[in-house]
């Protein structure tokens, strides 16, 4: 498959390294030589330089044998021109990155197709939305909904207080179909668990679960839930925006912002949150605000390091919910560790949405874990495939693969080995290390 990327930014880049340890044929263009030097001396990858609207350029990248062409470069306007032009020299399908909302609706969908544009991805959007799903429940790290809520994935971090530490699973204590632990999260590893494994305090567990036995993982895991109310913001970034646009009317919104000028627009923008004009990394200042009195805090601005710092001196003044958005890879280990609450990637949401359109098997859902270094795919079994053949303990699954449950007739149900997948079933599937492209054969 041949893709080219138009835009070596944070997003294009880190989907033209993805891809690459694929063996896609798989181009970078970009107008900055510097940026496309870097990369191709770090990792394998072809570059062409050039502007993405230039029609020459285009075609000595090779847009007209191209299978999938992607525009992400930060101008909404450039990726959209970028594929009308990609598709009008051949391009089989396109992608662009846009922040104008009004773009995803629906009944625009069928005009801009007409233009050449397949597909529109607004990242800040994806990464708004999960903040949100984050803050509805105060006690999970993780909240991911599948075929409209009918199956969801947890992820929980379990304290010494859980009922299901120190259990190996080889006892029979997790064999019932109220929920299905899919992976753990230990340190720097993440498990697929064995017979012989067991949960231990400290691990984010992951569950597949029904919404009718939420409040019993809930209680398994040891925690409490508690309302929230009132959150504190710092940086009136788009992903801010976007969150608070979506947030529940009777929440109380704080929002700290250093620029001046941005905070007399966001006070326009939001009329339903206060905005504070001042350094959010002022402790004094955070005290002088009410930091005390917040159920969640939010660091959304584009440095991971004052996100991270912020939401742990968050959690030492008493605030129980911390969300941080850490776009540096190399942090997000260092977050997890310091024990900081949900870590949110902007690059691999959207990454995991892109790559989405690269399957050949029926995939309606990729959903990235920022913290596993893992996805969670939503297959659609075709009549004949390969994965409604046999019981699913006599699959010969992939390693480092985890069937977590389906959705027949749109029932949600955990799976054990006995489990037999019939065709058109939705299959919820936890995979780790770029496993999706082996689980494709399984469902083609």
């Amino acid at each position: 498959m041949k893709i080219i990327i138009a835009g070596a930014g944070e997003v294009g880049t880190h989907l033209a390294k993805l891809l690459a340890r694929e063996n896609f044929d798989t181009i970078l263009l970009d107008e900055d030589p510097a940026k496309l030097k870097d990369l191709e001396a770090s990792h394998d990858l072809m570059t062409y330089t050039g502007l993405p609207t230039s029609i020459s350029a285009l075609k000595e990248a090779g847009v007209a044998t191209a299978d999938l062409f992607i525009g992400v470069t930060p101008s909404e306007s450039v990726n959209m021109t970028a594929c009308m032009l990609a598709t009008n020299l051949g391009a089989k399908k396109t992608l662009a990155r846009i922040d104008n909302y009004e773009y995803l609706q629906p009944k625009n969908k069928e005009f801009f197709e007409k233009l050449g544009v397949d597909n529109l991805i607004y990242p800040e959007m994806l990464a708004a939305r999960e903040i949100v799903e984050s803050l509805k429940t105060s006690w999970l790290r993780q909240n991911l909904s599948f075929c409209d809520n009918a199956l969801i994935l947890l992820g929980i971090k379990v304290r010494e207080n859980s009922r299901i530490l120190n259990q190996k699973f080889s006892t029979g204590f997790f064999d019932h179909n109220k929920y299905r632990i899919v992976a753990i999260k230990r340190q720097n590893r993440t498990i697929i668990p064995l017979g012989s494994d067991m949960v231990l305090a400290n691990d984010i567990v992951y569950f597949i679960t029904t919404p009718e036995y939420l409040n019993l993982v809930k209680n398994e895991a040891g925690k409490e839930d508690f309302p929230i109310k009132n959150i504190m913001v710092m940086g009136g970034s788009r992903i801010a925006q976007k969150t608070i646009q979506n947030l529940s009317s009777n929440v109380n919104v704080k929002i700290l912002e250093r620029d001046k000028e941005k905070s007399y627009d966001l006070a326009e923008k939001l009329g339903n949150a206060m905005i504070i004009n001042c350094d959010g990394r002022n402790i004094e200042l955070l005290k002088e605000e009410g930091i005390q009195e917040m159920d969640a805090f939010v660091a959304v601005t584009a440095n991971s390091e004052a996100n991270i710092l912020a939401c742990l001196t968050a959690k030492r003044l008493g605030v129980k919910k911390t969300v941080a958005e850490v776009e540096n890879n190399d942090y997000i280990m260092l977050a997890e560790s310091m024990d900081i609450g949900t870590v949110i990637n902007k690059k691999m949401i959207a990454a995991s949405y892109i790559y989405q359109l690269t399957l050949d098997a029926d995939v309606l859902n990729v959903r990235s874990l920022s913290s596993a270094d893992a996805e969670v795919v939503e297959f659609v079994a075709k009549p004949g495939s390969k994965i409604t053949r046999s019981k699913i303990m006599d699959l010969r699954l992939p390693d480092q693969v985890n069937i977590g449950g389906y959705v027949r007739n749109g029932v949600g149900s955990t799976v054990n080995g006995n489990t037999i997948i019939m065709p058109n079933d939705h299959v919820i599937v936890f995979c780790v290390s770029s496993a999706i492209r082996k689980m494709e054969n399984f469902f083609n």
